[in-house]
């Protein structure tokens, strides 16, 4: 197949739990959650180009390419299913998927890969991304991907089909960083042994860096103490982020093991960072800007 003059490209931004408060637990066992999302400048890659024949195809390259499952299994090419069902879509489209982000590691990389591809199939075959069928698609995806379709930062609470914006954030940025261990997110939440946590909700306003730190330090993630239970790394990410240059705060991202340091600026998550890899070469560390609305 040729390839579209003009591919359409979609960045799958990773996905940052600043707080993660379990709140209670539905009748079906899905959890209730309370979690503020921000989303860092980088990110996995999706490209898609039309195919006449009608078919959907999957294909990877990238640094992590090599660990992600088949094609067939992929969250990528579920997504693009359903949307071509849904809106009963004739032609079909090749989808190249770039794997920047580590796999299974809180950052939401399969969930951002599966709402990347939604949104770049909508502009191919000209579909409302805003229409309530896409967003019912991206809720019987994962809790993850609704707001991983919209990109920007929120409030999601329920089971993640309900998002609030949040006030616009300070300039800053942060260093996340990956030991290059997996953790189940299920196996966390089995491991979880204290109460549920009552809600906490988020100040009208951050002014700066300060402002932020402080209103993520009183909150917290109530899946850090178990997946470290898990996965001890994360501790000593965590300790090495929290004594690194640059660093305000230091936290693990939703059920880990990938950890994010807040810093005030660009460049001092570039020094944070490198601090990080020298010490720590094997480890996957980026820096990277946070996006504010």
């Amino acid at each position: 197949m040729a390839a579209d003059p003009f591919p359409i490209v979609e960045s799958a931004r990773a996905k940052v739990n600043l707080t993660l408060h379990v709140t209670g637990r539905r009748h079906d066992g899905y959890h209730l959650l309370e979690s503020v999302v921000v989303f860092a400048d980088v990110g996995d890659k999706i490209t898609v180009t039309s195919s006449t024949d009608g078919t959907l195809t999957l294909d990877y390259d990238g640094p992590f390419a090599e660990l992600l499952p088949p094609p067939a299994d992929n969250l990528v090419l579920c997504a693009a299913v359903a949307l071509k069902q849904a809106f009963d879509v004739g032609i079909g489209a090749h989808i190249g998927l770039t794997k920047i982000l580590p796999v299974a590691s809180g950052i939401g990389g399969g969930s951002a890969d599966a709402a990347a591809t939604l949104r770049a199939l909508a502009q191919l075959w000209n579909i409302d991304i805003n229409a309530p069928t896409c967003r019912q698609i991206a809720q019987s995806l994962g809790a993850d991907v609704p707001v991983c379709l919209a990109t920007r930062p929120a409030m999601m609470t329920g089971v993640g089909e309900t998002l609030a914006p949040i006030p616009a954030l300070p300039d800053a940025a942060m260093v996340l960083v990956n030991p290059g261990v997996e953790v189940s997110t299920q196996a966390v939440f089995k491991a979880r042994t204290t109460p549920f946590s009552a809600t906490a909700g988020w100040p009208d306003k951050t002014a700066d860096i300060a402002a932020l730190v402080d209103a993520v330090r009183t909150r917290h993630n109530d899946l850090q103490a178990p997946a470290i239970e898990l996965a001890p790394e994360i501790d000593v990410v965590l300790k090495v982020l929290g004594n690194a240059p640059g660093a305000r705060l230091a936290r693990m991202s939703g059920s880990g093991a990938t950890c994010f340091a807040l810093c005030a600026s660009l460049a001092d998550a570039e020094v944070c960072a490198s601090a990080v890899r020298h010490a720590y070469p094997t480890w996957w560390v980026v820096a990277a800007q946070l996006q504010t609305t």
